[in-house]
């Protein structure tokens, strides 16, 4: 059972109560509290997002285009290097495409997980001469190459940065995850961590666009005149949205005017992988949302980084080849359930670990193991704090070095939490609710009780307890078709714009029943308390995952409960359904 933070206590009223107050009560629980707030929020205008506004360096921003500009001049040989997850990889095909179409000498690159590692590193560098595909006329890349430019990484990169200046590289890095004490000496750093990593290329390919390239004659203007550059520009939204979602970052402010405007353009788009990747996934692409994309669409597209190799992901956002995207499409959706396969096996084998431990689990989960693949120990840890809600790491044991995930729960900063311990690290990076690094595996046990202890002290019990944020106290004769249509206007929802989360007390259990495989999910149907004739509103009810939950509760039983209003569509007919996140006895 969580804890019910509610937010803005009603009082439950229905008579005098409009619904204009219960919006305004929703947004200002997200913190809007001005008009102005609230109308760039319900009627978000893209214009509005720039560097300035999301709190870029407008210097290093110039710097780069500049440095930019003279290398497409100069036709140097340029290497986008992305990342390998959703995040990465669409930012790494705006920028490429955003080059490539300017006329400049621009290849991509995606590290290999395994090989390589995470995000700019010496070896990656090195690496560039290895890859056919990046070969000029007999010459490999790290002897021609003059520019990297890192899209989703690179922040904390100051040892490849190094050797990349040492070997007459430039790099610009763009990033929007934590900075250390020490900044890479990069010629420029385009860097926000108010927006996803392929955000930060979007805004960097806008400003490139926008810039006077003279006497050059860009390939996307080469038929069209400038409609082209609009329609590369408004494609590229699509992609941002994709980022945006995949990649968990909060859906206010500039996010989610480049997601709102992102769905338009992705429910359009004509880019054949995308089209391709939506019909394997078996998606209606007019109607994709988050749920769509961070449950069906970003697993397939991080699938390709987590077992094999990310390029394929590129390739298939990049191709103009509709038979091409067809091959790459069924090649992520095969390799996405491989994926699956391997993560539920990790999954099983460190919840046992957990399980089986003979004293109390702490404060901290750290589990390691030779068998863990690194593609997945992230979502394994993910999968740990859902169970146990605790701070999760989880280790793929190598030889040397092991490589480590780590999630979070709220309220708690795990990559500052772990740069606590940096003198035992080789590396470390990420986001406060998810991060990653690297330990040389003699160290490893040291760490691990390093941090163990230091997360008894760190962690205060009230952040391991489930709580559920609710946002107002109704009636549940308020809710009806227009209420859920005012809510929606609210949408998308996500990470710190949750949807809209309700109590409704003393209401009656009219029906109950198990449904789902082996009964996982309990279906009801709830009407108030004290009306006659209330078969005129009663609500079908879900609660999913509580199934066992059916011996504390009978038909007749007043309870309490916690819900979201949704609508269900069954054989053709859509009615108000409540999505119940917690419910107790009245």
């Amino acid at each position: 059972m969580k804890r019910w933070k509610i937010v803005n206590k009603g009082k439950g009223e229905a008579k005098g109560l409009k619904m204009d107050k219960i919006i305004k009560i929703l947004l200002e629980n997200r913190g809007l509290k001005t008009k102005k707030q609230k109308e760039e929020f319900l009627n978000p205008k893209l214009e509005t997002v720039t560097p300035k506004s999301v709190g870029i360096n407008l210097k290093e921003l110039k710097k780069a285009v500049v440095k930019i500009k003279k290398a497409i001049k100069n036709k140097e040989q340029i290497i986008v290097f992305g990342d390998y997850d959703v995040d990465g990889i669409c930012g790494s095909a705006i920028l490429w495409e955003t080059l490539h179409g300017l006329g400049a000498n621009v290849l991509p690159y995606i590290p290999h997980r395994i090989d390589e590692g995470y995000g700019l590193s010496v070896k990656g560098i090195s690496n560039l001469s290895f890859d056919p595909e990046l070969r000029t006329e007999g010459q490999s890349p790290i002897s021609n190459t003059k520019l990297i430019i890192t899209v989703d990484n690179g922040i904390v990169a100051s040892d490849a940065v190094d050797f990349a200046n040492r070997n007459g590289i430039d790099v610009i890095i763009t990033d929007h995850h934590v900075p250390s004490k020490k900044l890479p000496k990069a010629v420029a750093i385009v860097h926000t961590t108010k927006l996803c990593g392929a955000g930060v290329a979007y805004l960097l390919s806008q400003e490139i666009k926008n810039s006077k390239f003279p006497g050059l004659a860009p390939r996307s203007l080469a038929k069209g005149g400038r409609s082209g550059a609009g329609k590369i520009q408004n494609d590229h939204l699509a992609l941002a949205a994709l980022a945006t979602v995949a990649d968990l970052v909060p859906l206010l402010g500039a996010n989610r005017t480049l997601l709102v405007h992102g769905f338009k353009t992705l429910h359009a788009t004509k880019r054949v992988g995308l089209v391709a990747l939506f019909k394997e996934a078996a998606l209606d692409q007019e109607t994709i949302s988050v749920y769509e994309i961070g449950h069906m669409i970003a697993p397939r597209l991080n699938a390709m980084g987590r077992l094999e190799s990310a390029i394929d992901s590129l390739r298939l956002l990049c191709t103009k080849d509709t038979a091409k995207a067809q091959r790459l499409s069924q090649l992520l959706g095969k390799t996405n359930r491989e994926r699956q396969l391997v993560t539920e096996e990790a999954c099983a084998h460190a919840k046992s670990e957990v399980r089986n431990r003979k004293s109390e689990i702490g404060n901290l989960i750290f589990i390691a193991d030779t068998s863990y693949q690194q593609g997945v120990i992230g979502l394994v840890a993910g999968k740990l704090v859902e169970e146990f809600y605790r701070p999760s790491i989880v280790v793929s044991i190598g030889k040397t070095y092991s490589k480590a995930s780590a999630r979070s729960v709220n309220g708690f900063n795990i990559i500052e939490f772990i740069r606590s311990a940096s003198h035992l690290l080789v590396d470390a990076g990420g986001h406060p609710m998810a991060a990653g690094f690297t330990v040389e595996t003699a160290k490893l046990p040291l760490l691990k009780k390093t941090l163990e202890e230091r997360a008894e002290k760190a962690l205060l019990k009230d952040l391991l307890s489930r709580s559920l944020v609710i946002d107002y106290d109704i009636l549940l004769s308020l809710v009806d078709t227009k209420l859920y249509d005012k809510i929606q206007r609210l949408a998308p929802f996500g990470m710190k714009n949750p949807e809209p989360t309700f109590i409704s007390r003393n209401v009656v259990i009219a029906d109950m029943r198990l449904v789902g495989q082996e009964g996982k999910h309990l279906k009801l149907r709830i009407h108030e308390s004290g009306i006659r004739n209330h078969e005129s509103r009663v609500f079908d009810a879900i609660a999913f995952g509580m199934g066992e939950k059916t011996g504390e509760f009978e038909t007749g039983n007043t309870v309490d409960i916690a819900y979201c209003i949704d609508k269900n569509t069954w054989n053709g007919s859509t009615s108000l359904q409540l999505t119940i996140k917690d419910i107790k006895k009245s």
